[in-house]
């Protein structure tokens, strides 16, 4: 019985240490001009605005394309239990605050993160872009990274939101638990 506790000890401690290494990795952003921004979709409320989560995204891919970081951006997302594309949502919401509908990049297939990391990879390729600049939330920064680079993405830049929550208790475990089952995908 010891012997377990002592194993679960640590097992626990392993679990918070990962936690704290995606949580530091997170906020800590990595800007650099790159070819395309990738904005990662989240949810969009019942009246068809994006939730504050997403806005921060958005708001965060507006100041960093205004800088003029990157030229291109790439909205990827699914539908939403509340029924609305969410990359149809970001776009909407981008081009209604200056970036031109010529900069845009709509993916409505971006289901889950591995999902946008797939098709990133293959709009990067049509387009020749080399370079990825994804936005998210903090904890889920590194997890993006690692979905674009097992999708044979090698340089990738990033940043996080400035939106903090109650909830973000939650979403670090979940994060971390995706980062640790990202680690065996890989996509040709």
């Amino acid at each position: 019985m010891r012997k377990l506790l002592i194993a679960a000890a640590l097992a626990l401690c392993a679990f918070v240490i990962a936690m704290l290494a995606i949580v530091v990795s997170g906020l800590r952003d990595d800007i650099a001009r790159s070819d395309v921004a990738l904005v990662l979709g989240n949810k969009v409320e019942l009246d068809g605005t994006p939730s504050p989560r997403l806005r921060a995204r958005l708001d965060r891919t507006l100041e960093l394309f205004r800088a003029g970081f990157f030229p291109s951006i790439i909205v990827s997302g699914g539908t939403g239990k509340e029924g609305f594309d969410e990359a149809a949502v970001m776009r909407d919401y981008l081009i209604a605050h200056g970036v031109p509908a010529s900069a845009m990049i709509t993916d409505s297939h971006g289901e889950t993160t591995f999902a946008s990391a797939v098709n990133t990879a293959r709009i990067a390729k049509e387009h020749g872009f080399k370079s990825v600049f994804t936005v998210t939330q903090y904890f889920h920064v590194p997890r993006a990274r690692l979905a674009l680079r097992r999708c044979n993405i090698t340089e990738i830049h990033s940043a996080h939101a400035r939106f903090f929550e109650w909830r973000d208790i939650f979403s670090v475990p979940r994060d971390t638990v995706g980062y640790g089952s990202y680690l065996f995908r890989h996509h040709e």
